[in-house]
């Protein structure tokens, strides 16, 4: 974790979604550009009280569209900026956001995830999995994408979001669901102002005699340009995996089943594995906390300790694919998953577990 993180911090006792706000606000947040909709209109409301009190911009947008190339238009300027919406409206922000991340401008976007596709439900889900991980909108580019799984995360992984899109001046995404926005946990929060603002010499805030004219684009008309921004680009992710990679291991030590969860599916998970032991069933967790860059060394390590990997996600099945990859086929990987907003209960879980170990007992036999 980022070492500002380490200051003494304040306890409260708060809903995800103003946790977050509150963390983006103590962060230094000049600037957030939304729109509301459910489950994630509590940050804009959190915003409108409490930023024209404490210092900086808040702006309800007309819409997604909107907010999206005003962040581009502000992080363009040298701000520390932030938007946040729910997957219908970040779906809308995607052409903004390869923009942004071609033109290399460092900002963080919030996705409390809801049911889908189309408008769904208001229900928590992870569908928007690959929507995050796999670029989203066109051209080769990542986000950097943080996967909280409590409340202090939700607002720890704000300070980490805002640094971490600095150090590599890149897009950062908060991927959350509706459960955790919503939800009510205890928080620490650090101390406002403790994030330190990096000098932006990049950015358009006028021209001093000493330099050359800076200019933020996204558009290189010659191909031979356009290839060479993308080679930077693939040469700043590579730094990225080598460097930013995060996960969590419980119980792992002595795991006959690893279960690969992340968010609100990894909480679940800790349940699984108490129940589990309890009847003598070794399982372990693997949580990314980066899904880009995704742990895929850390899950690939665990080939020859375990008889299989079960990936436990509120979707069809998009993260499992990753830990396919990962595993390479040296292992059984499963998936099980509840979509339109349906949270799994860690009976229903360990309850395919106890089949999957039966299964491949009558295979061996």
């Amino acid at each position: 974790m980022n070492q500002t993180l380490e200051i003494i911090k304040e306890a409260r006792l708060m809903k995800g979604n103003e946790a977050l706000a509150e963390a983006a606000i103590r962060a230094g947040m000049h600037a957030y550009f939304g729109y509301p909709i459910t489950p994630q209109s509590e940050i804009l409301e959190y915003f409108t009280r409490e930023v024209p009190q404490r210092g900086g911009v808040v702006l309800q947008a007309e819409s997604e569209v909107a907010s999206i190339n005003m962040i581009y238009g502000a992080a363009g300027a040298g701000a520390r900026v932030m938007t946040s919406s729910s997957s219908p409206g970040i779906s809308l922000m995607q052409e903004g956001l390869s923009y942004i991340a071609s033109a290399q401008l460092p900002c963080l976007v919030v996705n409390v995830n809801r049911g889908g596709p189309g408008l769904g439900t208001i229900q928590p889900s992870q569908g928007d999995y690959f929507q995050s991980v796999k670029g989203g909108g066109h051209g080769d580019y990542h986000l950097i994408v943080l996967a909280p799984s409590s409340v202090q995360e939700m607002a720890d992984f704000v300070f980490e979001g805002f640094a971490l899109g600095e150090k590599y001046r890149n897009p950062v995404m908060i991927l959350a669901d509706g459960a955790l926005g919503q939800m009510m946990e205890k928080v620490e929060l650090p101390e406002e102002g403790s994030l330190e603002y990096p000098e932006n010499s990049w950015a358009t805030i006028g021209k001093p005699k000493t330099r050359e004219r800076n200019i933020i684009t996204s558009l290189f008309i010659k191909p031979e340009e356009m290839e060479q921004v993308n080679l930077e680009l693939q040469r700043k992710y590579k730094k990225i995996e080598e460097n930013e990679v995060r996960f969590e291991e419980i119980n792992t030590e002595d795991a006959d089943v690893l279960l690969v969860a992340y968010g609100l599916s990894a909480r679940i998970c800790q349940k699984v594995i108490e129940l589990g032991r309890e009847k003598g069933i070794k399982l372990g967790l693997l949580r990314p906390i980066t899904l880009y860059p995704f742990p895929k060394d850390a899950l690939a390590s665990y080939t020859d300790k375990v008889n299989f990997y079960l990936v436990l996600e509120m979707n069809a099945g998009q993260m499992v694919e990753d830990v396919r990859l990962a595993v390479d086929g040296k292992k059984p990987v499963y998936h099980y998953g509840r979509m339109g907003g349906i949270i799994p209960t860690p009976e229903e879980v360990l309850k395919n577990v106890e089949e999957l170990l039966e299964k491949q007992m009558v295979t061996n036999e």
